[in-house]
């Protein structure tokens, strides 16, 4: 299938561009970055040699009627403006939060503008007949990286625990703060340095998570969410607990988790004893978990990582994609991550 990335030149277009060179079934034909057209895709990435000799082009250059497939990696606020200059037939996975939220008041006090509307929410492990949705359409909204950390995190418990007590403290690596320069993301700064930001509710994926895990609770979902920048490129940790609502072992909260993902390929529950590390999902599609119970407080704890431009972005977009053009789901992602 003949395929364009645009926003190739950020974080999340490089690592969709790597991961696509080696896709069986999707062709990269176009590589759109703006404010880097003209230029070659290797001085932006000198990792990927296999677009040796390409350059970025603008998207107005694009003819859209030779595309099947768009993956859109652009800032927020910037997909739906282009989405009417593409014919109807093609199919798009959007990586950025345009099409996300179904609640135009929540988009706009988390993100400000004009509210562009919703598509299928593309995250397939996340409840029964989610996959089968994504399937059916030709449009789909990929999921932000934090959410798809904590929203498969807590999902299989949503039963068992007060939905409406959800606390989760996440780390992410710099990489997820998109590719512009900033003070607060260069190396003297972030190095050997731990620190919270957007702190006390405000992180623009709350309405995200939140809107899922309704949707999986049938009922209203809360959550507190204190993210943490980590001085690291790419990965997320994530630590969520929530009250129990009926009395449950950690063994039986691992079975729970067990039985919920036993055939989710992209889902490692660990072994007790084991817990999820950032650097053994770099590089894949995976999300790594493990599960307590913390008897003292009645609350399950749940630790989740995943890779922010993996399974948080890219990984997770080619996923979506394989999807609805009903390829076998874990084309070109049958990776495991690089480790240390």
């Amino acid at each position: 299938m003949k395929t364009a990335v645009i926003g190739a030149s950020g974080y999340a277009g490089g690592e969709l561009l790597r991961l696509l060179a080696t896709h069986p079934h999707f062709e990269v034909t176009v590589v759109s970055a703006h404010s880097n057209a003209g230029e070659q895709v290797t001085s932006v990435h000198p990792q990927l040699q296999s677009y040796s000799g390409r350059t970025f082009v603008n998207v107005d250059e694009i003819d859209f009627a030779a595309i099947q497939l768009v993956f859109l990696a652009l800032p927020h606020g910037e997909s739906a403006a282009l989405i009417a200059k593409i014919p109807a037939h093609v199919k798009i996975v959007d990586l950025g939060a345009d099409y996300r939220l179904e609640d135009s008041l929540q988009w706009e006090k988390y993100y400000g503008g004009k509210h562009a509307g919703a598509w299928v929410y593309g995250m397939p492990e996340l409840a029964p007949g989610q996959r089968q949705a994504i399937k059916k359409e030709s449009k789909v909204a990929n999921p932000g990286c934090y959410a798809t950390s904590i929203a498969l995190g807590i999902a299989p418990a949503i039963s068992v625990i007060d939905s409406s007590d959800i606390v989760v403290v996440a780390a992410s690596g710099t990489t997820g703060a998109g590719r512009s320069a900033k003070t607060n993301l260069i190396g003297s700064e972030v190095m050997g340095s731990l620190t919270s930001y957007k702190f006390g509710g405000v992180h623009q994926h709350t309405p995200e998570i939140e809107q899922a895990l309704s949707a999986v609770a049938q009922k209203e979902a809360k959550i507190s969410f204190t993210p943490i920048l980590a001085p690291m490129p790419r990965g997320i940790l994530a630590t969520i607990t929530a009250k129990l609502t009926k009395s449950m072992t950690t063994q039986q909260a691992h079975e729970l988790y067990a039985k919920h993902y036993a055939d989710e390929f992209f889902i490692d529950l660990l072994p007790a004893g084991q817990m999820p590390k950032t650097s053994a999902v770099t590089g894949s599609n995976k999300v790594q978990l493990q599960v307590a119970v913390d008897q003292h407080t009645n609350r399950l704890v749940v630790s989740v990582a995943i890779d922010n431009l993996g399974k948080g972005a890219a990984g997770q977009a080619i996923q979506n994609a394989n999807l609805i053009c009903g390829l076998a789901e874990i084309s070109g992602l049958a990776l495991d991550g690089i480790g240390a």
